[in-house]
């Protein structure tokens, strides 16, 4: 929605394609969208699932309406996989349509997502097309699930996906360079950072003021994937304070076994001005991911607050760290960890205002406006 409001802002017509769910946000558009999909439904349910994923039925119908109603100059897509399918850009290709593709995720180069076995263990097996998901049942530990997933695979292979696509745009380095890896054009895949909403990094880097208190502090989902369990057990032995932003699946365990410890808070949920002000008078926020991030949003936000970020060197967060702006540690080393958390203070202080000022100016919407210009009108170059 960040890039829709991007470019009707900058006077551009745009219109959104998505599936039917109670729980989208209320557009204009939704009258032209594609039928709700329900995998967890009836035989008949699935049954049209599985015709989605494969881009045949009334997806087609859906997608022909709206190009014939619309006529873009430019379809671009994000997340398509599945729910709507990968039907609507061979369709805008056939047509002479320019075809644009952000990636969020590694679907096209893994078939369950995230290059991430169900032991937690990251996967490369899958990056030359050697598919291994249904040896590793990778899709929610279900036989049946990764099956779909191979026959997904299968179908929209490498190929038949670069072969509809004008630019695919990999929001970091180094999913530019898994791209490249799997065998996708060089030419075809651009890097372009995501950018932070105007509003939000306005008050992000006012808040980069404010008096910085003896904390850390971790926002972000509570899952095995994001590492956590590793910040929370760093945070023990180290005996450092941390505040602790999110939900997820593992938010009763962690609660319950960290509870006796009265240096760790979690706060659950909080909203914009809650995650701003948690960010912003921390000494430092840590992002211990172990998986693949791609460009992750916490780094972004922690540096537009003026909060050096400790990340763990994974996926793209190093090229979002510098000396000036962070550390790095090895991703799921508790050890390292707890060690950069008790020796944080020795270290030479930190530029808040410095961190904040460049962290705005590199991730500006304007800057992120005039790449995808370029991408759009077919005059970027990597």
């Amino acid at each position: 929605m960040s890039t829709r409001r991007l470019l009707m802002e900058r006077g551009h017509d745009v219109r959104v394609f998505a599936m039917h769910h109670p729980e989208n946000i209320e557009l204009p558009d939704e009258t032209g969208y594609a039928k709700e999909v329900n995998f967890a439904g009836g035989i008949k349910a699935k049954l049209a699932g599985v015709r989605r994923i494969l881009g045949l039925g009334d997806i087609r119908r859906s997608v022909a309406e709206v190009l014939d109603d619309f006529r873009p100059d430019v379809v671009h897509l994000h997340n398509v996989h599945s729910y709507l399918s990968p039907w609507i850009g061979e369709e805008a290709a056939r047509r002479g349509i320019r075809v644009v593709w952000t990636l969020h995720d590694y679907k096209l180069l893994c078939p369950s997502y995230s290059c991430r076995r169900p032991d937690g263990s990251v996967c490369e097996e899958c990056l030359h097309g050697d598919f291994q998901v249904i040896r590793y049942k990778c899709m929610k530990g279900s036989s049946a699930q990764s099956l779909l997933a191979d026959v997904e695979a299968r179908y929209w292979n490498r190929k038949r996906l670069a072969a509809m696509t004008d630019v695919f745009i990999a929001p970091s380095h180094f999913m530019r360079n898994k791209m490249l890896e799997g065998g996708f054009p060089q030419l075809k895949v651009r890097t372009l950072h995501n950018f932070i909403d105007p509003r939000k990094s306005e008050l992000l880097a006012e808040a980069s003021h404010n008096p910085r208190e003896d904390y850390f502090c971790y926002v972000g989902r509570l899952s095995e994937e994001k590492g956590v369990e590793t910040l929370l057990k760093a945070a023990t032995d180290a005996g450092v304070r941390l505040k602790v932003a999110g939900g997820g699946p593992l938010t009763s365990q962690l609660t319950s076994r960290y509870a006796s410890n009265p240096d760790i808070e979690f706060l659950g949920h909080l909203d914009a001005k809650g995650v701003v002000n948690l960010l912003s008078r921390a000494k430092a926020s840590v992002v211990p991911s172990e998986w693949y991030e791609n460009n992750p949003l916490s780094v972004i936000e922690s540096l537009c607050a003026g909060t050096p970020v400790i990340g763990a060197a994974i996926g793209g967060i190093p090229e979002l760290i510098s000396e000036q702006d962070g550390v790095l540690f090895t991703p799921g080393n508790a050890e390292e960890l707890s060690g950069i958390l008790n020796a944080f203070d020795k270290r030479h202080p930190f530029n808040h205002k410095s961190i904040s000022e460049r962290a705005v100016r590199k991730f500006s919407r304007d800057g992120h406006y005039d790449s995808l210009m370029e991408i759009y009108h077919g005059k970027d170059r990597e």
